[in-house]
């Protein structure tokens, strides 16, 4: 059995180029290949939770 699951996306010009920068596929491929877009999402995750150590660290300093 074959499942197709793309994603309906709309992006303007200037996501792609960061989709682009930042991980080195565009939208297409990103709608279309599920592999890429949960190794984008954990790669997304983890940059979001290391700003958020980051953040923690800084008020921890700020504050004391």
């Amino acid at each position: 059995m074959v499942f197709i699951n793309t994603l309906d996306i709309q992006y303007t010009n200037g996501m792609e180029k960061a989709m682009h920068g930042a991980h080195g596929v565009g939208y297409e491929t990103y709608k279309q290949k599920h592999e890429m877009r949960m190794k984008i999402e954990k790669s997304r995750e983890e940059e979001y939770l290391k700003s958020q150590r980051l953040i923690s660290d800084l008020e921890r300093k700020i504050h004391t």
